[in-house]
């Protein structure tokens, strides 16, 4: 259904998936294992549902199926790097679109980073919806006072790498910030519950109700 798209990013450039004819604009942001066939369906189903997607590829081609190999990818990411690639999707959005206002979900690495790009550009970005988000770079930690999005997170009960306490203590501080967060906790579920492309960790049930959340709170505030 999508598209390869090259954008300009800080004076230079950087390649994403794009899907989507009219709507409001979703920048989705990738797992830990990079722009890989997951991310892109995510990217055609937002499109399917009325938004244009656009997925930035933050590690310019590089992918990999292994555990190892996306820990390696992972803390190799040039955070700077990333953010401006990030912003330079959120650019192309707003052109596409003609609308000002972002949305912006992401799943592991990428729910941290969605966060991140949410205190970058609260400029745009209105809506702000990570998934068991991990942000496991100390220079990357959110300036979190510049945060206007309304943040509605999505967090698994038996997530090692995010834990449920984690995740209480992220909504209380953004909450004691007076920002409007609110961050659920699915029972029964696994750290990545909403990647149906690994049956050991997918989770139906909350993959749908989490889904439809997603939805309402785009509809809502990028209208």
């Amino acid at each position: 259904m999508g598209d390869m798209v090259t954008f300009t990013s800080n004076g230079g450039t950087a390649e994403g998936y794009i899907a989507g004819d009219s709507g409001p604009g979703v920048l989705v942001i990738q797992e830990w294992w990079g722009l890989n066939d997951h991310i892109k369906d995510v990217v055609d189903r937002f499109a399917a549902a009325g938004f244009v997607a656009l997925a930035p590829d933050l590690y310019h081609g590089e992918k990999t199926t292994e555990p190892d190999g996306a820990g390696k990818l992972m803390m190799a990411l040039n955070i700077d790097e990333a953010s401006k690639d990030m912003s330079g999707a959120v650019d192309l959005l707003q052109q596409r679109t003609g609308r000002a206002k972002v949305g912006v979900v992401g799943f592991c690495m990428g729910g941290g980073l969605a966060l991140v790009v949410a205190c970058k550009r609260p400029d745009a970005i209105a809506a702000c919806a990570p998934f068991y988000g991990v942000i496991p770079w100390a220079t990357a930690q959110p300036d979190w006072s510049a945060l206007s999005a309304k943040v509605e997170g999505h967090y698994a009960r038996n997530d090692h790498s995010f834990t449920p306490e984690m995740v209480e203590e992220l909504q209380a501080k953004l909450r004691g910030l007076g920002k409007d967060a609110t961050l659920h906790i699915y029972s029964e579920t696994d750290h990545a519950f909403f990647n149906d492309t690994r049956p050991e960790v997918y989770n139906a049930d909350a993959a749908a109700t989490a889904w439809a959340r997603v939805l309402d709170l785009f509809r809502t505030e990028l209208s």
